[in-house]
């Protein structure tokens, strides 16, 4: 697999990532452990993960404290990623962009993270109150000012509202190039998965012919793509996954085809069925990096392994051929 860097901070590409939501946030609070977290950080690390993606949101601010504690004595070792621009209510997430609110949130997210700068700082979410080149660039102010090495977009996702006729990530595009006319784009963050592969439609190929590096959220469908997971087993009310389209008893049922095929090709590369969706992330372009969650040691290490797992075109010509993943959204 190639590996090499792109954007002025250096992301490394050709390699898997770590995803720190989940120790945090987004999943069963039952499942959460400071210190075993910090194990797995540790443990990706040693395994040879350099990015570590958080966000602002997450808890929140507890996943930043997190990874803050994860990495002290460590920085050197880590790509570091995080966002603004979303803040979370009790029962509700509202976009901010203004230009006072981007420099103050970042100085939080230094003080939480325990570093002087942050490699790369994504908008995760546009303000539709505030013109997209105000909020950029304000984070283009923090580069200059030596907080920050890199920006990034995170996409709006391919199920969003959009124009009748228009591409699942045209909204995404339509930003990223308006925000190109004030500062680089270094990264894209989108979700890119063996069952959500829409991104490969536009997103990938702009972002390809302008050597931008696209972080693939969710590689692993959200836990779906490890086999692990049994129709109807049920989640607990705060995981996300309780009210995913895709997670109903019936869809869980549905798609399994999906892991079947997966299961088939990791039974003959003598890989796990993660390390097969993640190795067809990274086969989708030398400038994509999966970013799949981890709450545990063992899958952290197991997905950074993914790196050395080689599918030849027998394997993607199976898994292009896998019925499409279904979800109540149907």
């Amino acid at each position: 697999m190639e590996r090499r860097t792109i954007g002025a901070a250096g992301l490394a590409v050709g390699a898997v990532g770590l995803g720190c939501m989940p120790m945090s946030w987004g999943y069963s609070a039952s499942q959460r452990h400071g210190d075993r977290s910090v194990r797995t950080v540790h443990a990706a690390l040693d395994a040879g993960v350099r990015l570590l993606d958080t966000a602002d949101m997450y808890g929140p601010f507890t996943n930043e404290l997190l990874v803050g504690r994860a990495i002290k004595g460590r920085r050197s070792e880590a790509f570091l990623s995080t966002k603004c621009g979303l803040l979370v209510g009790d029962q509700h997430i509202v976009a901010n962009g203004r230009p006072g609110y981007v420099r103050r949130a970042c100085d939080a997210s230094l003080r939480r993270l325990q570093t002087d700068v942050i490699d790369l700082y994504q908008l995760h979410r546009a303000d539709p109150e505030v013109p997209v080149e105000e909020t950029w660039g304000a984070m283009a102010e923090l580069v200059t000012a030596g907080k920050v090495r890199s920006l990034g977009l995170c996409a709006v996702g391919a199920h969003a509202p959009r124009r009748s006729g228009a591409g699942p990530f045209a909204g995404t595009i339509r930003q990223l190039e308006r925000i190109q006319q004030v500062f680089p784009v270094s990264a894209v963050q989108a979700e890119l998965s063996v069952w959500a592969p829409e991104a490969r439609e536009e997103l990938l190929p702009w972002c390809a012919a302008r050597g931008v590096g696209v972080l693939a959220a969710m590689p692993l469908g959200n836990g779906y793509l490890t086999g692990t997971l049994k129709p109807g087993q049920g989640f607990e009310p705060d995981d996300l996954r309780a009210r995913h389209p895709r997670f109903t008893a019936e869809m869980m049922a549905a798609n399994q085809p999906v892991v079947a095929g997966l299961r088939r090709i990791a039974e003959r590369r003598g890989a796990s069925v993660a390390q097969v969706a993640l190795a067809w992330v990274l086969r989708q372009g030398p400038h994509v990096v999966p970013v799949p969650g981890a709450k545990r040691e063992r899958w952290a290490v197991e997905n950074a392994g993914a790196a050395d797992v080689v599918l030849d075109d027998r394997d993607l010509a199976e898994i292009a051929g896998l019925p499409p993943a279904r979800g109540s959204w149907d």
